[in-house]
């Protein structure tokens, strides 16, 4: 296949073939994710797909791997703009998306720069350490998390160094350098253990439009209390429910704090909310035991969702124009970590779930909450449940997820 690429890239220089390699390209790349969203996993295609897509990222024409990268942006990214509809700003969704598409294409376009297989294989691999405005849902390597193929540096850097030798081998030998795929092979699954505790996780499907809705809030905590005291007679010894379940500044609102303090006499609950102290506003979790709380405040922040990754001059200004004068949220300076029952738990509040940062120190068991609505309906979920098992895989920890629309469950 490698050495057909390599005559297509010399005889064929025309926009149809571009284009139509390019589309090709970006499929081949994507497939991993909408196999997963229709809930199919085919190790075997995932592996196959993954390799193709690589290895035409290296040999395909310069104009193509633009193509590439723009339609890959677009597949991964077109639900990113969805958010601004509960900001008011809903016209910018088309443009939110377009710029996404637009980013991914300069972003693999760095490849296009040379038609040395050799340099594209460094290029790429370096890549993959690179974060476009601190957003990072976008690593090479997930295309093998549910593969035959490992998913470390080293097993990429090897797979990039199989493909591209083939393009400097004596035709004799053309596909000798496969033989190195054969040491990124993975069979046996990390070592993942399950949580000494018995923990229910709560999936909500509050429809975002309605969640901060006065009407709403008392159905919802309704609900909340409801699925507490269940978790209760089932007896289970922890209960998680999702990030901002409870829609208001919980430190204000006394009587929910007090009845939460009441109901954790018979069983730990983590659950996510807001905080407001200092004139400042915080993305949190609150873990309550027996009568005590504790409060988890998010670390890592969504770019351009939380906070504004621009500078100071302009931020004030497209926060005013454009979000109505909403401030950014304020983060904490490291990870926190709930010990309940004896047991520690690393806490993740959504975007924190996909990041690295949450999985550094050994953390064996992570609590993820998130709130997914603000991207109904989209792949977003999907993909970031195959983020956080790639996080998870490569450092051991299992993770327990808890969210409002999609995406509850036990990753590994």
């Amino acid at each position: 296949m490698i050495e057909k690429l390599n005559k297509l890239r010399e005889k064929r220089d025309g926009k149809p073939f571009d284009l139509a390699i390019g589309i090709t390209t970006a499929l081949l790349f994507s497939a991993f994710l909408y196999l997963e969203n229709f809930g199919i996993t085919l190790k075997f295609l995932n592996t196959l797909f993954g390799l193709l897509a690589i290895a035409l990222l290296l040999y395909i024409p310069k104009r193509a791997v633009l193509v590439a990268g723009f339609f890959i942006g677009l597949l991964w990214f077109y639900w990113i703009g969805y958010s601004f509809e509960y900001n008011g700003v809903g016209y910018l969704t088309p443009l939110v998306t377009f710029g996404f598409a637009v980013i991914y294409m300069l972003f693999f376009g760095v490849l296009a720069l040379t038609k040395h297989i050799w340099l594209r294989a460094v290029l790429l691999f370096g890549l993959s350490f690179f974060e476009p405005m601190d957003f990072n849902w976008l690593q090479p390597e997930i295309l093998f998390v549910d593969s035959y193929i490992g998913i470390q540096k080293l097993d990429f850097a090897l797979l990039l160094l199989s493909l591209s030798l083939v393009a400097y081998t004596p035709k004799s030998y053309r596909y000798a350098p496969l033989a190195l795929l054969f040491l990124t092979l993975s069979f046996t699954p990390p070592l993942q253990k399950d949580a000494p505790l018995k923990i229910k996780l709560i999936a909500t499907d509050i429809k975002q439009e309605k969640k901060w809705q006065q009407e709403s809030l008392q159905p919802t905590l309704q609900l909340i209390f409801g699925e507490i005291n269940k978790a209760i007679d089932e007896g289970y010894d922890i209960v998680v429910l999702p990030e901002s379940v409870f829609p208001f500044y919980m430190n204000k609102a006394p009587t929910v704090l007090v009845k939460l303090q009441e109901l954790s006499h018979e069983i730990s609950i983590v659950a996510g909310t807001l905080l407001r102290e200092h004139e400042q506003q915080y993305n949190v979790s609150y873990m309550f035991e027996n009568g005590e709380y504790q409060i988890a405040k998010k670390m890592i922040l969504v770019p351009f969702g939380e906070y504004m990754q621009l500078p100071s001059f302009a931020k004030g200004f497209v926060n005013e124009f454009f979000f109505g004068g909403a401030s950014d949220f304020k983060t904490a300076d490291k990870p926190t970590d709930f010990i309940i029952k004896g047991v520690k738990f690393r806490n993740a509040i959504c975007y924190e779930a996909t990041c690295k940062e949450i999985y550094e120190d050994g953390a064996q068991y992570v609590l993820a909450t998130s709130n997914n609505a603000w991207f109904y309906p989209s792949i977003e979920p999907t993909l970031q449940k195959l983020l956080i098992r790639f996080y998870a895989r490569k450092n051991g920890t299992t993770v327990y997820h808890a969210a409002n629309w999609k995406g509850s469950g036990v990753v590994k």
